[in-house]
């Protein structure tokens, strides 16, 4: 691999293209037409990728249950990298699905070491307060995982289903690695499939955007989503005939879940010791649903690969990867409004050295960070994106001019979430937010 996906480090991701052939993820531009009303972030391809998501697009549809569910590990200050994520979240709430956002606790006391008091002070002050002020509704869950009973309970059964050898083959865990560190990453597979427990509903699509350094996670994770369940349903073909069959598979099945599953399946079918086998029945997302209902019936586990988006990572505003590590490179959302706006203006554009120079051969606006603050978070609309994206190739909008639009958006965009944020405080008690015992 040309690519190393890291979900703990800054990962350099110059060509995105490459994450389809390598990493299995598909384009998103494919199930784009599907989507009624589709984010900003989907028509501006800065989602470029997903996994699965024509299940979600349909739930949006036609109305049927479906998740979107996110996590952020409290480490630091909130930022526009966090935005994107929060966005997404927020819009899949607006389209229908059921929220669910953890705040990976396990993950920063494991991996960074931080007590559960910072965990906590930080969870609330940096990421609930602003998830809150840029539109997440009271309907949705949000938990600290050290306080979640159904994701640790969750998490152990996982782990039986996965073992070192695995874990090291897709995150590079090696012999130092602790224990913990081990446990969080089944936590977090726990967090994704959460939502397909009973008393959230029981099966359901589920969606999570992430960056694709998180792509890790998401592998994991569906993975383990089949090693659990029940059943496992399959196309297989006749040795003698060549004619194909469905056949569903339950090794841990109890003898009574699989002659509920013959009644209940319509046309030929064919009961042996630990399978079925489905001769007449066409419909595999029909036999599918029967499927998930039995197994949830006899106390099993129908889990649906939860589907991913993947989107583009914001530049530095120097250039380079924005870190956190490096003020200068980010803006955080509880910079002072006025800082915010100095930032931009000292941001790197993609113009050229020299005036005359610029009116002649025209900007870069892909080079531009300046540009990618408005084309990500600063302007709504797709008409003016384009007019000043064309204006700046042109050579008849100078940068001096982006930045002192951009800058005074972004001061805007500060100052109203920040006092969103005061009044989310208020309202916190009208949330349902688990935190750790």
């Amino acid at each position: 691999m040309t690519n190393k996906l890291d979900p703990w480090s800054s990962s350099d991701i110059t060509d995105y293209s490459k994450l389809f052939e390598e990493f299995g993820i598909s384009p998103f531009e494919n199930v784009l037409p599907e989507i009624p009303s589709p984010h900003k972030y989907m028509r501006r391809k800065i989602v470029f990728g997903h996994r699965d998501y024509e299940q979600i697009a349909e739930a949006m549809r036609t109305g049927a249950p479906f998740s979107v569910m996110d996590g952020f590990m409290p480490s630091g200050k909130v930022h526009l990298g966090h935005k994107m994520v929060m966005d997404q979240i927020v819009w899949h709430q607006e389209m229908g699905a059921s929220a669910f956002v953890g705040i990976a606790d396990r993950e920063a006391f494991s991996v960074r070491g931080f007590s559960w008091q910072k965990c906590r002070e930080i969870g609330v002050e940096e990421y609930i307060l602003s998830l809150i002020a840029l539109g997440f509704k009271p309907e949705g869950l949000i938990y600290f995982q050290s306080g979640c009973g159904s994701v640790k309970d969750l998490a152990f059964e996982l782990g039986v289903r996965v073992n070192f050898s695995e874990l090291s083959a897709i995150y590079g865990f090696s012999g130092e690695t602790s224990l913990s560190h081990m446990i969080s990453v089944a936590t977090q597979a726990a967090d994704i499939l959460q939502p397909q427990l009973e008393e959230f509903g029981g099966p359901k699509p589920v969606v999570v955007p992430v960056g694709p350094d998180q792509d890790p996670h998401l592998r994991l994770t569906r993975g383990l989503a089949g090693k659990m369940n029940m059943f496992r349903v399959e196309e297989r073909e006749d040795a003698k005939t060549g004619r194909k069959y469905l056949s569903i598979r339950g090794k841990t099945a109890q003898k009574e879940a699989l002659q509920e599953l013959k009644k209940r399946i319509p046309g030929k079918v064919k009961l042996y010791e630990e399978h079925i086998d489905v001769l007449e029945y066409p419909d595999l997302t029909g036999l599918e649903k029967i499927v998930r209902e039995v197994a949830v019936e006899f106390g099993g586990y129908a889990f649906i690969p939860p589907a991913s988006t993947y989107h583009r990572f914001m530049s530095g505003l120097q250039g380079g990867k924005m870190s956190s590590s490096i003020p200068e490179s980010q803006i955080a959302l509880t910079d002072d409004p006025k800082e915010g706006a100095k930032k931009v203006k000292r941001a790197k554009t993609g113009g050229c050295v020299t005036l005359e120079e610029q009116k002649k051969l025209g900007g870069k606006p892909e080079e531009c960070s300046v540009f990618e603050l408005m084309l990500f978070h600063l302007l709504d609309s797709d008409e003016e994106l384009l007019e000043i994206r064309q204006e700046c190739v042109s050579g008849t909008r100078m940068c001096g001019s982006c930045k002192q639009l951009a800058a005074e958006k972004m001061q805007e965009f500060l100052k109203d979430h920040q006092e969103k944020r005061e009044l989310a405080r208020e309202r916190l008690d009208e949330y349902r937010i688990v935190y750790k015992n």
